[in-house]
């Protein structure tokens, strides 16, 4: 069944997600939405697809290309030195380490890119860029031989700390920043850019993947302060589902496979202080129609909520309707 992209454009529309734009790339559309600030669900293409799938009573498809093979790749075995020294601001730490031979992406992947504004940098960089935009999820990728100690640690910024950023220019950071050092020095600021220098260049052979999460409001307000705002920023300060850094990790790895770009050298962890309980979400049937101003058939509400339902991990969330 095909849906123009006008249609389903205007579709979202009246679900909250006002389509501003629409490019035409060959046999290619894309579709630019304007996500609410409740929504990071939605910053990426496998959330808006959620969303179609569920308008149209449709199922979602998985990615073919991975043969479900993608959430297993990763085997964390806690074997790469990384500690979070600060777990009120990072809930969640997941790296993984792997040789690479750096290079141009595939041009399917490049393509891509470009067509949702980013410019190809370099295989490893891609694949952290098209992870963003396919799941949603940010990652950045470290040169491991600039990592000193070959340790990572999550932690506060010491007062009047420097370091030069990805962009070129040096920054002075405070107490109430975080960053991601190794045994000496800062190397990126957490959960906005990285630093420049533990930078993937030509040269690097060996590489540490990282997928984290980050307190929103802390994100907001080093970003605010810095005058700094990233594609990765403006998703960590929405709120990122802390379940979702092996699922991204997982994708990482499995495309660094799929593109030849490297390998996975088998030494992961997931440092991850306090688990997420799962909660019970609760839905009072009455609410909805006053809401609404109008009745929803129980069946139909039902077949929304188990629809609706796959954007949300199941050790996440459980929903109840009474």
């Amino acid at each position: 069944m095909l849906f123009r992209s006008e249609e389903i454009g205007t579709l979202m529309g009246v679900r909250g997600l006002a389509l501003e734009g629409l490019e035409r790339h060959g046999a290619d559309v894309v579709m630019d939405f304007d996500v609410t600030a409740n929504r990071p669900d939605c910053m990426s293409v496998i959330g808006i697809a959620r969303e179609i799938a569920a308008a149209y009573q449709l199922p979602l498809r998985s990615d073919d290309r991975s043969n479900g093979r993608a959430p297993d790749v990763l085997r964390a075995n806690g074997r790469l030195n990384i500690a979070i020294d600060a777990p009120e601001l990072c809930g969640r730490y997941v790296g993984a380490a792997a040789t690479v031979k750096i290079g141009p992406s595939p041009q399917w992947m490049q393509d891509r890119l470009k067509m949702c504004g980013i410019r190809p940098i370099s295989n490893i960089v891609d694949i952290t860029n098209y992870v963003l935009l396919e799941l949603g999820h940010p990652m950045h990728a470290f040169d491991r031989d600039k990592v000193r100690g070959d340790r990572v640690v999550v932690r506060r910024a010491k007062n009047g700390e420097t370091i030069t950023t990805l962009d070129g220019k040096a920054r002075t950071l405070t107490g109430d920043m975080l960053v991601i050092a190794d045994a000496e020095h800062a190397e990126a600021i957490g959960g906005v850019m990285g630093g420049a220098g533990s930078e993937v260049s030509d040269r690097t052979t060996r590489i540490i993947f990282e997928a984290a999460w980050f307190k929103p409001a802390s994100i907001r307000a080093t970003s605010k302060a810095m005058g700094l705002k990233t594609e990765a920023s403006m998703r960590f300060e929405r709120g990122m589902d802390i379940t979702a850094p092996p699922r991204a990790m997982a994708r990482a790895l499995q495309l660094l496979e799929q593109i030849g770009g490297g390998t996975f050298a088998g030494d992961a962890t997931d440092a991850y202080p306090a688990p997420y309980q799962a909660k019970t979400i609760h839905l009072d049937r009455a609410r909805i129609s006053g809401l609404l101003g109008m009745d929803v058939p129980d069946a139909a509400v039902e077949k929304i909520l188990d629809r609706k339902s796959t954007r949300l991990n199941s050790s996440h969330a459980n929903i109840s309707y009474a």
